[in-house]
């Protein structure tokens, strides 16, 4: 007797089949979707993060007006901490900076110069005025209670400290100029010394930074 032949599937056998395959691509689109959300949220906290380059600050400026963070926004700022009896690195580097300044500002281009005083017990606003007006009027000169002076520089990661200098003292202090972009985050750094036209060339292109 011929072998009887196996019967052939009907549709509805296959329903499970496929219901089960549909449900496994909806969990893999889900799962997708979630992953792509989860990034999305990463990348917003690694962008907050980079804008928050530093501490917030409360001191004043060589006019003894209040002056906070919101002086690192709204336009490219070269940042340098420094003091007025630095007898090499401080004046050299900001006549470099008012320079700088000042060359392309005649070009259209705005960039702040802003410099922190590691040494406020000697460094007053009159002192600070006298010192960066003789360089340039466009400098902002930061100063205040040396407690939170001491906050603000180690917020932004400089090194600073006293050094015994006979019966005086000196500050040993961070010789680079930090870059930062009108939102106040981090885009490098100048160091003390560096060639003029490497210099130049970065802040040419801080301040063309959107």
């Amino acid at each position: 007797m011929p072998a009887t032949p196996p019967p052939v599937p009907t549709p509805r056998r296959r329903m499970p089949v496929l219901r089960m395959g549909l449900w496994l691509l909806v969990a893999a689109v889900l799962a997708l979707l979630v992953l792509v959300w989860a990034f999305g949220r990463m990348e917003t906290a690694n962008v907050a993060d980079a804008a928050a380059y530093g501490t917030p600050f409360q001191l004043v400026d060589q006019n003894n007006q209040p002056v906070s963070e919101a002086v690192l926004r709204g336009r490219p700022t070269a940042l340098f901490f420094g003091f007025t009896h630095c007898p090499d690195v401080c004046p050299t580097t900001l006549y470099e900076m008012a320079g700088y300044q000042k060359a392309l500002k005649a070009e259209g281009k705005d960039l702040g110069v802003v410099f922190v005083s590691v040494d406020p017990e000697r460094d007053t606003p009159d002192i600070l005025r006298t010192y960066v007006g003789a360089l340039s009027p466009d400098i902002t000169a930061v100063t205040g209670d040396p407690a939170k002076v001491a906050e603000m520089v180690k917020g932004f990661g400089i090194h600073a400290a006293k050094v015994a200098q006979g019966d005086d003292y000196t500050m040993d202090h961070t010789a680079s100029v930090i870059l930062l972009d009108r939102d106040g985050r981090f885009v490098g750094t100048i160091a003390y010394g560096e060639d003029p036209k490497a210099a130049r060339a970065k802040l040419e292109r801080l301040t063309e930074r959107t």
